[in-house]
């Protein structure tokens, strides 16, 4: 286990260079299927997220031009400096898949190699990356030569809690030429559940010299103050701590009062709904779709009415009705410690 007692000093504590990438602070947002689409990513980005990396593209699929794929690769530009990550296990299509997403604007190509799902790992993608190191050294090696941008790849502690190899498949990618490695430090059979062993991401840190990023388990900026003070990680990469407060990587925030918060965080979910509107104008049904996740995770749980308003909000089908209960529930919620009448009234949906 680490010696958490000792801790990395960092040569520039809130600024990280990936290859030729400067990355400015110290929080940003993973990447997650099906959530961090362009419209969440330019949110959080808006909100303080130092980068963004798209959710995974699916390498076979966008050689062969799914539509799915190709949506997936579609970003803002006030999301830069953007990574785009790619799932696959087989070097020619990846390295297919890497060119491409190079001519669409990737500044930095990333490799999953952390996803733990068995859908996934049967396939050989994702985390079953860390079982083969040689495979995937023979992986990485042709991804860099078909890299023009700063490579980076994203692992997880090991395939299970017998087979715990972070830092062995981090110096083999270090070795191949990788510019930073994000670690997820639990094992890929543990996929989301207990505690996230930091001591795996610290173990990491002291075995190489490029930087690292630290995931799992941080839920505010204090918590990933936290995580680098522990592990000397180089910043901090926030998953489903986000899910609903992309105000999470805005530390400002902190020292609003409680009525500057609300406002600032109604103006953010305006915003959000707004480019979700935008960006699937031509898919209804994924804008949709979209809205309910969203809203849903914006109804904050422990608060008055949650529970009903966030059960209308998944039951209805239109976006409109969908962003009426939200807002009708948001005004009548306590604020700044004081109640409103008539509460039952206005959530009898």
């Amino acid at each position: 286990m680490a010696d958490f007692t000792k801790v990395r000093v960092l040569r520039h504590p809130e600024r990280m260079r990936i290859g030729n990438v400067t990355i400015q602070g110290t929080m940003r947002l993973a990447p997650m299927a099906d959530v961090t689409n362009a419209p969440f990513r330019l949110v959080a980005r808006e909100c303080g997220s130092s980068m963004t990396t798209t959710e995974e593209i699916d390498a076979i699929s966008l050689v062969r031009g799914s539509v799915r794929a190709r949506d997936i690769v579609r970003h803002y530009e006030g999301e830069r400096p953007l990574a785009m990550q790619l799932l696959g296990c087989d070097p020619d299509l990846v390295c297919a898949a890497a060119e491409l997403v190079q001519e669409a604007g990737a500044d930095i190509v990333d490799l999953n190699m952390g996803c733990p799902m068995p859908k996934i790992t049967k396939q050989g993608k994702g985390a079953a990356l860390m079982r083969d190191v040689a495979a995937t050294a023979r992986l990485i090696r042709a991804l860099r030569r078909a890299t023009r941008v700063p490579l980076t790849v994203k692992i997880r502690g090991g395939w299970d809690d017998h087979h715990l190899n972070a830092v062995e498949v981090a110096r083999m990618a270090e070795d191949e030429g990788v510019d930073a490695i994000v670690v997820h430090p639990r094992s890929r059979s543990q996929r989301f559940a207990g505690r996230a062993p930091w001591d795996i991401i610290r173990d990491v840190v002291e075995a190489v010299s490029i930087p690292v990023t630290g995931n799992g388990d941080v839920t505010s900026a204090a918590d990933a103050r936290v995580m680098r003070q522990a592990t000397g990680c180089d910043d901090v990469m926030i998953g489903r701590g986000a899910f609903g407060r992309p105000w999470v990587f805005d530390e400002s925030m902190e020292a609003l009062s409680p009525e500057e918060q609300r406002r600032r965080k109604a103006a953010t979910i305006r915003r959000h709904l707004a480019l979700i509107a935008e960006h699937f104008a031509e898919s209804p049904r994924v804008a949709t779709n979209q809205v309910r996740r969203h809203l849903g995770w914006y109804v904050e749980n422990g608060l008055p009415y949650s529970n009903p308003a966030r059960a209308a909000i998944h039951r209805s089908h239109d976006v409109a009705e969908m962003e009426e209960i939200f807002w009708r529930w948001w005004d009548s919620v306590p604020e700044a410690g004081t109640g409103r009448r008539n509460v039952a009234e206005v959530m009898a949906l």
